[in-house]
């Protein structure tokens, strides 16, 4: 089931829709696999051992059952949990009956960090960080799949999220609405660009670490 749409914010979309690597099944579905080739076994082999094949078939009944439920309930959980990438938020929730989740703005991370063992290199999974300025500080998932797609998905939308808080603001400071689109016969020069940061910055409507950072990057595409 894919993440409700209705949960999203207006302007909100959704840029990736993950669930949990299928890693994250391994070992209940290894075990319960191996319960299963044992019953087998048993049945194929069937002797006339008295006691020790009753207790026998009664065990793996019962580690039947005991594995059937544990992948069941693993199954649950993966169904049901979901690591969302929006337009402006990263979004994390899980939980069969009792549900958690986290929310974390992207204009309030500040690093995004990935790690991934020789195993999980190998099939495509591994550990996400990310890293912001909320009470939470740093958040951690685990087997997302291809952290590193999803890391650089990350800071290319938060990217496209400040261009237009920024756009947002330009147009508030002007009286007008921000542009949709860029019309390359009416675009700003560089330098015009830089004047107009700074006025928005002298008027308190820009931080200083904001104006920096646009400030920077309007100068290396010089």
């Amino acid at each position: 089931m894919a993440f409700p749409p209705k949960l999203l914010n207006d302007g909100e979309d959704i840029v990736l829709d993950l669930r949990p690597h299928l890693l994250f099944m391994a070992l209940s579905s290894g075990v319960f696999l191996g319960v299963i080739l044992l019953g087998l076994g048993i049945i194929v082999w069937n002797t006339d051992w008295g006691w020790f094949e009753t207790a026998s078939n009664y065990v793996v009944g019962i580690a039947f059952v005991v594995c059937a439920a544990w992948f069941l309930l693993t199954y649950a959980r993966w169904t049901t949990t979901h690591f969302v990438l929006t337009t402006d938020r990263i979004i994390n929730r899980e939980g069969v009956i009792s549900k958690r989740g986290t929310d974390i703005p992207l204009d309030r991370v500040n690093t995004v960090l990935f790690s991934q063992g020789p195993l999980e290199r190998l099939v495509g999974a591994g550990d996400l960080t990310v890293e912001s300025a909320s009470e939470t500080g740093a958040n951690h998932f685990e087997n997302v799949r291809r952290p590193n797609v999803v890391q650089k998905e990350i800071y290319v939308q938060m990217e496209a999220n400040e261009n237009r808080k920024f756009d947002r603001m330009r147009g508030a400071s002007s009286g007008q609405q921000a542009p949709t689109a860029v019309d390359p016969t009416k675009a700003h020069t560089i330098p015009e660009q830089i004047e107009q940061l700074s006025e928005l910055h002298q008027r308190g409507v820009l931080s200083d670490a904001e104006f920096a950072r646009k400030k920077a990057e309007l100068l290396d595409r010089m």
